[in-house]
């Protein structure tokens, strides 16, 4: 059977194009067209395509917008970003919202019709500069700060406040044992060796 796509571009020269480029490829049918994003998201509910060859910058709702709306709307239509488009919050934006894959209108033409079949048979379909900004956007994000049971919090709470294990063990109704094993799991979590460091670490990381 037969792809079916809706191409969505508000330039009617580019439209036409992406049109006439899917219509020579084997297995592949274009099922409508739409100039903006409120008209995509009625053509797709209409039309229910296979995929939604998508641009980003629409008329009215933009394309990521337009992307979660249709798939809200029907999770079984894959949705491939075919933009000029490269910045890291527009395709952060499109794959939030649900999109299959990212392309640019500068990747040569068979890479566009195998992005279309790729998405149609359920891969994600990504430009290497987009897989390479991606990467690299997962590696400068800060890691994710660590985390303390209550009991922990407690304890070190208490550390803050200058008491003793003793005290802490006394506060808490546990023993001076079991306030030594809280600590430790704490300097282990929070990467340090002393009590002082541990309250600081956590000041910094806003656990206190």
């Amino acid at each position: 059977m037969s792809i079916r796509v809706l191409v969505v571009d508000d330039h009617p020269i580019v439209r036409s194009g992406i049109v006439a480029l899917l219509e020579q490829a084997p297995g592949i049918e274009v099922a409508g067209e739409a100039a903006d994003g409120l008209a995509a998201v009625d053509r797709a509910a209409e039309l229910r395509p296979d995929v939604v060859l998508m641009d980003l910058r629409l008329p009215g709702l933009d394309g990521s917008q337009a992307t979660a709306r249709i798939i809200a709307a029907d999770p079984g239509i894959r949705v491939l970003v075919l933009t000029t488009y490269e910045s890291d919050d527009h395709i952060l934006d499109s794959i939030e919202a649900g999109a299959s894959g990212y392309l640019l209108k500068a990747a040569p033409q068979e890479e566009i019709i195998a992005g279309v079949r790729g998405v149609a048979d359920g891969q994600t379909v990504l430009a290497p500069t987009i897989a390479t900004k991606l990467v690299q956007r997962m590696r400068d994000a800060p890691a994710a700060p660590p985390s303390l049971s209550p009991r922990e919090l407690e304890v070190l709470r208490l550390v803050a406040e200058g008491r003793s294990n003793p005290e802490i063990g006394r506060t808490l109704f546990i023993g001076e044992a079991t306030v030594k094993t809280h600590l430790q799991h704490v300097f282990e979590k929070l990467e340090v060796s002393d009590r002082t460091r541990a309250v600081t670490r956590a000041m910094e990381l806003r656990l206190l």
